[in-house]
């Protein structure tokens, strides 16, 4: 039983008539798979071109004088390496280094763009307040929740700039990976970014309007993908295919009880950079050493399926659990993430998977697996 009703994106009746299974995700009805299936829907993007509503994520804009100065306080990342036009991922902490989101934020010149996840977006902004009042700058800094007036499509796949190229006169070939163009795609002015969770070559659609204006970008690119198979996919595949590629899932490899640095995600966290929030809990973490680390681990034997909460064993003794876990469809072999003691983190040890009091050996590998 739902006490709210779950929430609609733009394009749900579009989902519905191509048969889509919806199940509530984060508050919103949303397609979990259509009516080919997830397998079919993950190799359509490994190998040609897959659509993604994704809608549901949240958007913020922060604008004001200090806006700079606050997105650098609030992020782990680098924001002073961003120039108008560019992007970054990166991660908001909590003092204790804790993450309370992992991010996407774009430099649109006068204002920043941050893009969060569906299931944090009322979290995440009383977090922005708390943070702008902690720095005392309420009057400097404007945080402004556009989750509603924003709709989010991902085109992804090695065809995905062939079909989307018909639909524009941009160059989208000039667009780098993470940067970001304002464009007009199927007569609709949006803005199109480099970015995606798949890990192919990929497009995400920013659209304002209403149902009829993203109805019209979603056929049109349904259309001009069909020569290329395309494939409306949904949140099954989304899963197999971020996970392929070893991309962090919000809520399952990192939370508010994970830390940027044992999550492997170092790289998005700037200890180098002037104070931000978490950096303190952060260089003391690293001072300490790692106790435990985000790793990726194998199957050694088919058909079984590592899950979130299954733990994993060295000689009779629990040294760490499975965060996500599934049937790698290019692989065809169990694959999964977890948090392991960082005595058993190296790449190429073997320890075990228990499921239903069995003990299934899996080998630490590097990622991504794809």
């Amino acid at each position: 039983m739902h006490d709210t009703p779950l929430r609609q994106t733009a394009l749900y009746k579009a989902h519905l008539a191509l048969g889509a299974k919806m199940v509530a995700f984060a508050g919103f009805a949303m397609p979990v798979q259509y009516t080919r299936g997830i397998l079919h829907e993950h190799h359509a993007v490994r190998r040609s071109v897959g659509i993604f509503d994704v809608s549901h994520m949240g958007e913020v804009e922060i604008s004001g004088n200090r806006a700079e100065d606050f997105v650098q306080k609030l992020t782990t990342n680098d924001v002073k390496r961003l120039v108008a036009g560019k992007a970054q991922y990166s991660a908001m902490c909590y003092a204790d280094g804790g993450i309370v989101d992992d991010i996407i934020v774009y430099h649109r010149g006068e204002y920043y763009l941050l893009v969060i996840n569906a299931a944090n977006i009322a979290q995440d902004i009383a977090w922005m307040k708390e943070i702008r009042e902690h720095y005392g700058m309420n009057y400097d800094v404007s945080i402004r929740d556009v989750s509603n007036e924003v709709s989010l499509l991902a085109v992804q796949g090695p065809r995905s700039l062939d079909t989307l190229q018909k639909l524009t006169q941009a160059k989208l070939e000039n667009v780098a990976y993470y940067t970001c163009i304002d464009t007009v795609l199927a007569d609709v002015p949006l803005l199109v970014s480099r970015t995606g969770y798949t890990g192919e070559l990929g497009f995400e659609l920013y659209i304002r309007g209403g149902e009829p204006t993203v109805r019209t970008v979603w056929d049109a690119i349904l259309d001009a993908g069909a020569e290329f198979g395309i494939e409306p996919c949904g949140l099954g595949a989304r899963d197999t295919l971020r996970l392929e590629k070893g991309y962090c899932l919000y809520g399952n490899d990192i939370d508010r009880t994970t830390n940027p640095l044992e999550a492997g995600l170092g790289w998005i966290t700037k200890l180098s950079k002037d104070e931000f929030m978490g950096k303190s809990a952060l260089v003391e973490a690293q001072k300490r050493g790692l106790q435990r680390k985000l790793v990726g681990f194998k199957l050694r034997q088919e058909k079984v399926i590592p899950r979130k909460g299954y733990t994993l064993h060295k000689d009779g003794q629990n040294v760490g659990i499975v965060t996500s876990g599934s049937i790698s469809p290019s692989l065809n072999i169990g694959i999964g993430m977890g948090y392991v003691q960082i005595d058993y983190a190296q790449i190429g040890t073997v320890i075990e998977l228990s499921v239903r009091s069995q003990y299934i050996p899996v080998e630490i590998v590097r990622m991504p697996f794809v």
